[in-house]
């Protein structure tokens, strides 16, 4: 067969094979594309070539073992005595010495709680423990309200505020609340652990920026630690380094995209007691254009003429802080949280935020005692006076002391003592916590019952975040105990610490 013979049979075998190939249903179709995909973009046409090529291969590459081969093969019996002999990681770390002793000299209250308790043992004695500093616990007003409302819509919500738990007394609260405050609106929740560390992830993203005081509590470290966001630390009531950390940031940021700018900080600091400077962060938050997230869960009923928080005390309008958070747990006796703020604020929250979402709606009877506390405490601000003046009075009895020192503000009821250093002569954290321990007890011998400041000590292996909180103690005030027992109160927990001071400089 010479050369032309080969031609002429391989057009005809061509043919055929076209002819066949038309025949196939749909094969115009892809003939047709392929023709355009080549003239149109012959790069995509080598690419899908490619792919295909690579499909075919890995369809007919032959089966492999995942098992690692020459691994060493144990019997059952060797296996059983690996098994025997781990011992796995503990959940969570033992106690220390201090913890356990803690735990078996917590003291138990047997009935209510007031400004005199019951203890297990049969003895009473004065709480200096309990955030019920108006003494709104024993109320007999609110008791019978709260009573009626038990009566009249049962004892709890049972689902969410998007899932028909909102209820009508939930909405009357929100306005009382807002009013109150001299915001445009308000939201509530159910617990106020969650309502701060639920509200900054809800406005903070990744990529955004929160500069945030050093101090803050614990329930804003982990909103912060969930938005995920870059956090900035200033030093704790520094108004000077707030300001280089803003421009700091500013420097930073000048030629990367816009992101929300967040300043976090508290009113009352739970860790420390001290006041914030809100009129010198208001003015730094409008020069570098952020936001501002206040938390005065400590502060809110408590400072200020009438209990309106810390913008009521330092004469500034509330409103220029884009979002007031606070509990209605603590002054108030109540129960849940809320943020205030603009109406767009209080919206976003109502589908974003995760604790209103997911968490079933504030008792109905929760949320009329706090519009009731309210009003109590806005017709009656000598309520206010009397606080204070018991404050000073225990205040004075402890400035006396030779031990410790008072971080927290003079309006501030809850008054934090920290041993002086000078004092210590080079004693370590643990024995601190140690003496503190022993002087709540010997406090509590005495019929004073005060409680030594707990935090959440960082797990072996993570990192520090937010305050390195120094060991303290802290009492309570309340109207609910006269002039005199506050005194008397101050005088025995000052012989409690002088008393154990003594015996360790035997």
């Amino acid at each position: 067969m010479d050369l032309h013979d080969a031609y002429v049979l391989l057009n005809r075998s061509a043919g055929e094979l076209s002819t066949r190939f038309q025949r196939v249903p749909g094969s115009q179709i892809l003939l047709r594309y392929i023709k355009s995909s080549y003239q149109n973009d012959p790069v995509r046409s080598v690419v899908e070539l490619c792919l295909f090529l690579f499909a075919v291969r890995y369809l007919l590459a032959p089966r492999y073992s995942t098992t690692q081969k020459g691994a060493v093969e144990l019997t059952e019996d060797e296996i059983d005595e690996l098994v025997e002999d781990w011992t796995p990681e503990p959940l969570v770390p033992g106690l220390t010495e201090v913890e356990q002793a803690e735990n078996e000299k917590r003291p138990v209250i047997v009935g209510p709680t007031g400004p005199k308790v019951k203890l297990s043992n049969g003895r009473t004695v004065n709480n200096f423990a309990s955030f019920n500093f108006f003494n709104f616990v024993s109320n007999e007003l609110l008791k019978d309200r709260a009573v009626q409302v038990l009566r009249n819509y049962g004892v709890g919500a049972c689902g969410p505020p998007n899932f028909y738990g909102t209820q009508d007394v939930h909405m009357d609260t929100e306005r009382d609340i807002a009013k109150f405050l001299g915001m445009p609106a308000c939201i509530i929740y159910a617990q106020a652990f969650s309502t701060i560390s639920s509200v900054i992830p809800a406005f903070s993203k990744r990529g955004d920026i929160i500069v945030a005081d050093k101090a803050v509590n614990f329930a804003i470290q982990k909103g912060l630690q969930i938005s995920r966001s870059t956090i900035r630390w200033y030093e704790h009531n520094d108004m000077g380094d707030l300001e280089r950390v803003l421009e700091q940031v500013k420097k930073d940021m000048a030629r990367k995209p816009l992101t929300r700018r967040f300043i976090v900080t508290e009113g009352l600091f739970e860790n420390t007691g001290d006041i914030v400077d809100l009129p010198a962060i208001i003015e730094l938050k409008q020069r570098y254009k952020y936001r501002l997230i206040l938390d005065e869960s400590y502060s809110f009923g408590v400072l200020g003429r009438t209990g309106r928080g810390v913008t009521e005390h330092q004469n500034v309008d509330p409103q220029s802080v884009e979002m007031l958070v606070g509990s209605l747990a603590h002054g108030i006796c109540s129960g849940g949280g809320f943020c205030a703020g603009s109406p767009e604020v209080v919206d976003h929250q109502r589908i974003s935020s995760s604790a209103y979402v997911f968490s079933a709606a504030l008792p109905a009877m929760l949320a009329v005692t706090t519009s009731e506390t309210l009003k109590l405490l806005e017709g009656n601000p000598q309520v206010l006076t009397a606080l204070r003046e018991n404050i000073r009075a225990f205040r004075t009895q402890m400035d006396r002391c030779e031990y410790v020192e008072c971080t927290s503000a003079l309006d501030n009821p809850v008054c934090i003592f920290i041993l002086k250093r000078d004092g210590l002569e080079g004693r370590i954290f643990d024995s601190e916590e140690k003496i503190l321990m022993d002087i709540v007890d010997e406090a509590l011998t005495n019929g004073v019952m005060i409680s030594r400041v707990k935090h959440v000590h960082e797990t072996q292996g993570t990192k520090p975040f937010g305050w390195q909180c120094v060991p303290s103690f802290k009492a309570c005030i309340t109207i609910g105990h006269t002039k005199k027992e506050v005194e008397k109160a101050g005088s025995v927990v000052r012989q409690a610490v002088g008393k154990v001071m003594a015996r360790l400089k035997k």
